[in-house]
């Protein structure tokens, strides 16, 4: 999915985004997304990321949103894996412990995040993801 830009410029992209992560290789599974309605804090450079990935054989999916006030991921089930690593534009990202929600809970924070103008998503928790575990 990195090398290949998309627009997304539906909620039914929103949906074709997830699809294709479903549908493709283990080593294609995150995507970054962007809302170019968004300020840019330097020119050309976005002041926020959103990251999507899905497990299409556990049907899990994870999120990260990184912007001025902090990084964060979405908080999962206690059952979710330990650890679990997604890949991005040729590197394996790892999360921490606990941060898998299900597919269609990603889809709809997706959503929310092209319909509130690129704002983190409201729809699911999210935790600090610090370095340091205890903050």
């Amino acid at each position: 999915m990195g090398d290949r830009p998309h627009h997304l410029n539906s909620l039914e992209d929103g949906d074709a985004l997830i699809d294709e992560l479903l549908a493709g290789p283990e080593d294609e599974n995150l995507a970054q997304i962007i809302h170019l309605g968004r300020e840019r804090v330097n020119p050309g450079w976005p002041d926020h990321e959103l990251q999507v990935g899905v497990n299409k054989d556990l049907r899990v999916g994870v999120l990260s949103f990184a912007d001025g006030s902090g990084n964060y991921v979405t908080v999962g089930t206690p059952e979710s894996r330990s650890s679990p690593e997604y890949h991005l534009g040729g590197h394996w990202v790892h999360f921490r412990d606990q941060v898998e929600i299900s597919v269609e809970l990603a889809r709809e924070a997706v959503k929310e995040f092209l319909v509130s103008g690129g704002k983190r998503p409201a729809c699911v928790l999210w935790k600090c993801q610090c370095l340091d575990d205890d903050q």
